[in-house]
């Protein structure tokens, strides 16, 4: 049996181009050369807002002071468990020293950035969470400084949570600043910041590709595109559960495609009946989002068995995977290409976005095929280097020789044949291209 679709997309995020990079670049440029003062312009234009650019320690308190205590005590748990994720993540890098041949040593150092720029949404929705996966990793990774960029408010500023919540999980610098131009000012190093060595964190789609542009002067977590969930589902899932999943996905945004894969075509039916009356109890907001992604980026496939739906969700590569299946620890084993994977329906992609320690800061657009979401790991270089004896260096010393000639590179063979010498100066030694190894 192939693959039977009962509901197709109509659309699919690269059918809404747009003259973005154009817009994006032309907005880099002015403020790589305008440096603050055309960066506040924009910020005038677009943030509408005209009040402190980096938050000082009395904003930041008066922030925090009108924080609920109970979102408070939320904050802390999400963080705290967010916090030892990351830490477990830390102790599966370490400094490595082996010695390749004797006298000859070799060696891996795991060095932090220096800064790391944290960008947190804060329009459309205000994304507490995200400043929690951000800034949190950045900290266990050893960043030296961490900064926190979220666009304020028109006339008010930053949300009061995402301040606390920037502030509580280390952030050295809180930037009120949204957009192409928040990006700008950790990227330059305006309003005395220091230039962030990498960018991270979700944001729309001129963020995400300011971010795409300055990647290589700078390092970022992923080119992302719009969100995606994908649901795997057999006859033990409940039809409900399985839709309150694709639709509480689905209101991230008007292009955000949610998937169903199952092999049991009642469930698929039920489901589908399900989806739209629980769209149209969402509030006003939600609804219109859900309502555009379901109707034109949303698929419903049939496969003939689990093994099919498997393969079928590893072309998709998806960046949220939910299993409600029997047998989860086949799937775990079998399934390779996604973001972050929910087993059973005791989990949701909502706890992995909120509060349940694994990173949401996830790849797009079917890049799950070939990379991970965001980790201590992404703010730490992973570094070689070297060291040797005189007789260590001498077998290096003649291979390097003779594969630079066979190059072409005599000047890297050069600087082997002088060591060579100087180290043994009454030995001859081989090193043509067409020499005998050893």
């Amino acid at each position: 049996m192939t693959v039977e679709y009962l509901k197709k997309a109509t659309l699919t995020p690269e059918s809404d181009a747009s003259d973005t990079t154009d817009i994006v670049q032309g907005i880099l440029s002015d403020i790589e050369a305008g440096g603050d003062a055309k960066a506040l312009e924009y910020a005038a234009k677009f943030d509408r807002y005209d009040g402190p650019v980096v938050l000082s320690a009395d904003d930041i308190a008066e922030a925090s002071r009108r924080v609920p205590d109970g979102l408070k005590r939320d904050i802390a748990f999400a963080h705290d468990n967010v916090h030892r994720f990351a830490e477990a993540q830390k102790t599966t890098l370490r400094n490595v020293e082996v010695e390749i041949v004797p006298g000859f040593v070799a060696g891996q150092k795991i060095i932090p950035v220096s800064a790391a720029g944290c960008y947190i949404p804060g329009g459309r929705y205000s994304h507490i969470a995200s400043a929690i996966m951000t800034v949190t990793t950045a900290k266990v990774a050893g960043c030296d400084h961490i900064i926190a960029c979220s666009p304020p408010r028109p006339d008010i500023g930053i949300n009061p949570a995402i301040i606390y919540t920037a502030h509580i999980c280390g952030a050295d610098k809180i930037v009120a600043m949204g957009g192409v131009q928040g990006i700008a000012a950790m990227t330059f190093g305006l309003f005395g910041l220091p230039k962030a060595n990498i960018l991270v964190g979700p944001g729309n789609q001129f963020v995400a590709e300011a971010k795409r542009i300055l990647f290589g002067r700078v390092g970022i977590d992923m080119v992302a595109g719009p969100t995606d969930s994908l649901v795997l589902a057999d006859e033990t899932a409940d039809p409900m559960v399985v839709a309150a999943d694709l639709v509480g996905q689905a209101e991230h945004g008007y292009n955000s495609p949610v998937w169903l894969i199952t092999d049991h075509r009642p469930l698929a039916d039920e489901v589908m009946r399900l989806v739209p009356n629980l769209i149209d109890a969402l509030p006003p907001m939600n609804r219109d989002n859900a309502t555009a992604a379901w109707r034109d980026y949303a698929e419903v496939l049939l496969c003939s068995d689990r093994e099919e739906m498997a393969a079928t969700s590893d072309s998709y590569a998806p960046e949220h995977l939910t299993v409600q299946a029997a047998d989860l620890d086949w799937w775990l084993e079998r399934l390779s290409c996604y973001g972050s994977l929910f087993l059973g329906e005791e989990t949701t992609v909502a706890f992995g976005d909120k509060a349940s320690g694994t990173n949401h800061v996830l790849p797009t657009s079917g890049a799950a095929s070939y990379t991970g979401g965001l980790s201590v790991h992404k703010f730490m270089k992973i570094v070689t280097w070297q060291r040797a004896s005189q007789e260590g260096a001498r077998p290096v010393a003649e291979a390097t020789a003779r594969i630079s000639r066979l190059e072409g590179m005599e000047g890297h063979a050069r600087t082997a044949d002088l060591r060579l010498a100087k180290y043994f100066p009454n030995e001859s030694f081989a090193l043509n291209a067409d020499a005998e190894h050893g």
